[in-house]
């Protein structure tokens, strides 16, 4: 700035006019660069609502750089701030779907491009039997449809008169359009909340349960007393477990087998080499169910290992299988299964499936030890995932030291210790990144994939 005002100065002369007009150039100089300053600073004193921000396209990216693995780029992309723990990404459309507070005791639903982060339709605002905490977001997709679901569990209608109500509140978007519809269904305990079928399915994690078809919001009730048992199957009378909704109907499990009301049952469908009556279903994805069994007897490894397989939540049969270690104690709740955005390939911890290929790998060391933790997959095959991690949430957080692996291969490369991975991947390979700030506010970020 001051070599401007000095070359200015030389090349004048010490006429009256001419002093003028230096005067008047240093001027307009001091005023451009404070101008600049402003401009680069910001004006300062702004009002943060905690709201999350409208993305905002710029050459350089997103404010926020994280370090990310090498098939992506932080020099493109969106940013929100301010958003709910949860997201949700619409297959047919790339909408992104996630809730804001607007006010003390009230949320909206927000969508946007999740390829370019622009803003598309909002929902209306609405409270929540729940206030203290963001809803859930789901996705659901019928056979010609997709949903978002917002759900909440709480009280309601309390007075000096009436005693409160306990409800599980769903709201049911439409992704073209975001026309919504209310479900309010009386629930008595703390409720499981799944969308990876038709409709969506509330229960007790445990034999009742109710379902709310997304299109008409309809209820239909389905009690333990009207759960259809298998013949002949002792155990899935114990532990029994109404696990997700498929096409032909709820899928049950019970301590060692699994069916589908009015359709498959578990030990009709086991895989090559299982023990046929030791089923149990682990997790539940859209289409397909993923199922631990044990190897049946006289199976070379039989006593040390057991076989996973990826099943069709349709027909029930097995797509692949693979063996895995068993571990030294059973865990308290098994990994969840995240799909790729095609439905290609699936990963559950230290398992991944190439469902087109039919191969499966157990990623773990020589001594039988789990060697990752796999928390997101993309179409092209590759999950991301961490070592030294209880869980893929810790993976998410920023824990362990990172691991990219190829599903298609089979093998797995260490990333640097402060890369962060993606939680998935929005329109077009854009990886979705979760960040929180000092400030405690969490940060959705949409990075693309490098050219």
């Amino acid at each position: 700035m001051r070599q401007k005002i000095v070359r200015l100065t030389l090349v004048t002369e010490g006429t009256v006019r001419e002093r003028v007009v230096r005067l008047t150039l240093v001027t307009g100089v001091i005023v451009l660069a404070l101008l600049f300053l402003l401009a680069t600073c910001g004006g300062g004193g702004g009002k943060d609502d905690g709201k999350a921000k409208k993305p905002v396209s710029k050459s350089t990216g997103p404010a926020t750089q994280l370090p990310v693995p090498p098939a992506y780029t932080t020099q493109r992309g969106w940013e929100l701030i301010g958003t709910s723990p949860d997201y949700a990404v619409s297959r047919t459309t790339g909408r992104l779907a996630f809730l804001v507070r607007a006010g003390a005791d009230q949320y909206q639903l927000r969508t946007i491009d999740s390829k370019t982060g622009r803003a598309d339709w909002n929902g209306e605002k609405w409270r929540p039997p729940s206030v203290e905490h963001f809803p859930k977001v789901l996705s659901v997709a019928t056979e010609d449809h997709e949903y978002f679901v917002t759900w909440s569990y709480g009280k309601i209608g309390e007075n000096a008169l009436t005693p409160a109500a306990t409800i599980v509140s769903l709201d049911v978007y439409d992704v073209e359009d975001g026309a919504r519809q209310r479900v309010e269904v009386p629930w008595n305990t703390v409720p499981s909340v799944t969308a990876t079928g038709p409709g969506i399915v509330i229960s007790d994690g445990k034999a009742n349960s109710v379902v709310v078809d997304p299109k008409t919001g309809r209820i239909s009730k389905a009690p333990a007393k009207s759960l259809k048992y298998p013949k002949d199957c002792p155990t899935c009378k114990q532990l029994t477990e109404v696990r997700g909704l498929t096409s032909k109907g709820l899928l049950v499990s019970g301590a060692r087998e699994f069916w589908v009301q009015g359709g498959w049952f578990s030990r009709n469908i086991a895989p090559k080499g299982a023990d046929s009556r030791s089923g149990v279903p682990t997790s539940v994805a859209p289409g397909v169910v993923l199922a631990k069994w044990k190897l049946a007897t006289g199976s070379k490894n039989a006593s040390t290992e057991d076989l996973w397989t990826v099943h069709s939540s349709e027909t029930g049969k097995a797509l692949v299988s693979v063996r895995c270690h068993k571990p030294a104690i059973e865990p308290g709740q098994y990994p969840q299964a995240v799909m790729s955005p095609s439905g290609s390939y699936l990963v559950a911890g230290n398992l991944a499936f190439d469902l087109s290929a039919r191969k499966g790998y157990c990623f773990e060391d020589n001594a039988g030890a789990k060697a990752l933790t796999l928390a997101s997959v993309t179409d092209d095959g590759t999950a991301y995932g961490a070592t030294s991690v209880r869980n893929a949430a810790d993976v998410l957080a920023g824990g362990g030291f990172p691991v990219r692996a190829e599903v298609v291969s089979g093998t797995t490369e260490s990333l640097p210790a402060n890369v962060r991975v993606p939680g998935g991947e929005g329109e077009e390979g854009v990886g979705l990144f979760r960040w929180t700030d000092e400030r405690d506010r969490l940060h959705l970020i949409g990075y693309p994939r490098a050219e």
